[in-house]
């Protein structure tokens, strides 16, 4: 049976779990909210008024990134209990190794999320769509975001140049942290992947996996992402 995913369209850490459920093997259900409603039914569910929550069939309800990946990890996956595939691990490898990728999961769902992701949604998306916004985005602010993003980007590399995937030998959540970030700011249009090749390199192969398709159909009332958003050959 399916899963139900309480979330918003363009909230990375939404998609990361987005990315964890299809590599799982998970029938998903999406369920959107608007961040800036603070609806008391949505309170009720997560009195953070955070994203994402997730609702099993048997009636567990769970919230948080970070909680639903680790309880993911745990929880036997579709795709491996019907012997259709191998099922990647979120965490794969000895204890140091899964402490890298919670320390990676940690810097691209906090960091990155605190000085990038969130600031332009909020300048991009959150102004423009809320009943009382429409308010054009702050040119200030976009460009200290735009000189953390080089900064964010430059580690990336770092990290993908180094190492087969980011974490490590395998692709771990680690990874679809990253990329779920990416692919929001991608939406934006605030990526410079021409500047950036190792990064596009990187992104290109966990765009390109079937987790991926999801994502890259998504829409936004009222923004258009760029051609390179949903192109697998950008």
């Amino acid at each position: 049976m399916a899963v139900r995913l309480i979330q918003f369209r363009l909230c990375p850490r939404s998609r990361s779990v987005r990315l964890a459920l299809a590599e799982l093997g998970h029938e998903v259900i999406l369920s959107d909210e608007n961040p800036w409603d603070w609806r008391q039914g949505f309170l009720a569910k997560n009195p953070a008024g955070e994203f994402p929550v997730i609702e099993f069939e048997d009636g567990l309800s769970l919230a948080g990134a970070y909680a639903i990946s680790e309880y993911l990890a745990e929880r036997p996956a579709p795709a491996a209990t019907l012997g259709q595939s191998r099922a990647p691990e979120l965490f794969p490898g000895d204890r140091e190794d899964r402490a890298e990728v919670r320390r990676l999961v940690d810097w691209f769902h906090g960091k990155f999320d605190r000085e990038v992701t969130r600031e332009l949604l909020f300048e991009k998306v959150y102004q423009r769509m809320r009943p009382t916004g429409n308010s054009p985005p702050d040119a200030d602010v976009l460009r200290s975001v735009r000189a953390n993003l080089r900064y964010h980007l430059s580690y990336i590399a770092y990290l993908s140049e180094s190492r087969r995937w980011l974490a490590g030998d395998e692709l771990s959540f680690a990874d679809l942290a990253a990329a779920a970030q990416l692919s929001t700011v991608d939406y934006l249009d605030e990526l410079p992947w021409r500047d950036n090749p190792s990064v596009q390199a990187w992104y290109q192969r966990v765009k390109s996996r079937p987790s991926f398709r999801s994502l890259l159909t998504d829409k936004v009332p009222g923004m258009t992402p760029p051609t390179c958003y949903a192109d697998l050959d950008f």
